[in-house]
């Protein structure tokens, strides 16, 4: 709370104001005392995210104003979830070889058509340089120990040094448990070749009814695309023809509507140019008329030659009678 004095009058006749130092209300800005520092609650330093724990040259820091986006959190989480979904189903549907029999273990085998040498040698070649000609070594001698001690003979004594039943029997247990543990490996081995053998012939057949349900399938999409297309050309020319109906009916009635006036007007003009006509005025005009005059013609004709004739008869006996009359003169 602030404590004003009131304003008093100095000597000069001027009014002078002064107030007592008052706390600030807002302490945000300031840093806590020690007192309220201790009150604060503190958190484990191990689950702090601000501590970098580990090697710090390879990491990439985030500042703490850099928030990451929950959007890019939830799509990087779908993404990892759909990639270990997708391993799990490529784990689950890969064809695996069934496990060995007790006391049996699997070796790596090749199951190809045919056999290819595999070994690890490095390849190597054999190169030659001309150099000077040296002198040639003599023959190295054979090395030949020096003989130490003496030379002993022992008289081999039944039972005293070697017994023949006995000393062998050892090796005849190590030839015979010999011969029989690798009788026994390649009886293993005929056994687990006819078992790679049907195992192949069982991966075979599944190939080849794998194959031909690919084929059946493939054959199958081959007529649904085709019937697919046949259908598809049958919708459009379902959809032409409609169009053409539709555009014929149009123009059926735009032309009726264009020659509903103009017919009208066309017959009237044609009838008055005279391009229509009475059937019964124009056979009369083009076959009974040319037949009339034909006729008349004819009729015409006979009359002109009956008077020539005519004519001609009168003159030749009105010039007989002149000649008759003259000879009686």
């Amino acid at each position: 709370m602030a404590f004003v004095s009131p304003s008093k009058r100095d000597q000069n006749g001027s009014y002078t104001f002064s107030s007592r130092p008052r706390p600030v209300e807002d302490r945000s800005k300031y840093r806590e005392s020690p007192s309220e520092q201790t009150q604060s609650n503190y958190g484990n330093i191990m689950y702090d995210r601000r501590v970098v724990r580990g090697n710090t040259y390879a990491q990439q820091i985030i500042p703490a104003t850099a928030q990451p986006d929950p959007a890019e959190i939830q799509r990087q989480q779908e993404i990892r979830r759909r990639a270990t979904a997708a391993k799990r189903a490529r784990e689950q549907f890969r064809t695996r070889t069934p496990e060995a029999l007790q006391g049996r273990k699997h070796i790596d085998v090749q199951t190809d058509l045919y056999l290819e040498e595999l070994s690890d040698v490095v390849v190597a070649t054999d190169i030659e340089c001309q150099t000077d000609a040296f002198l040639d070594k003599p023959a190295t001698p054979l090395f030949i120990p020096a003989k130490s001690g003496k030379d002993v003979e022992t008289q081999i004594e039944e039972g005293e040094l070697f017994d023949f039943d006995r000393e062998v029997q050892a090796v005849l247990e190590v030839l015979v448990g010999k011969t029989v543990e690798q009788s026994l490996e390649e009886v293993m081995e005929e056994e687990e070749l006819a078992c790679l053998r049907a195992q192949q012939r069982a991966f075979r057949e599944l190939r080849n009814n794998e194959l031909e349900e690919v084929l059946r399938l493939k054959e199958q999409e081959r007529r649904r695309s085709k019937e697919k297309e046949r259908r598809v050309a049958q919708q459009k020319e379902v959809l032409k023809k409609e169009r053409e109906v539709a555009e014929k009916i149009a123009a059926r009635a735009f032309t009726q509507q264009y020659l509903a006036d103009l017919l009208p007007a066309v017959f009237t003009s044609l009838r008055s140019h005279g391009y229509f006509y009475d059937p019964v005025k124009k056979d009369i005009e083009t076959n009974f008329f040319p037949w009339l005059m034909a006729e008349v013609n004819n009729s015409l004709k006979k009359r002109y030659t009956a008077r020539a004739l005519l004519d001609t008869i009168i003159d030749d006996v009105a010039w007989k009678r002149q000649e008759a009359f003259r000879d009686t003169q």
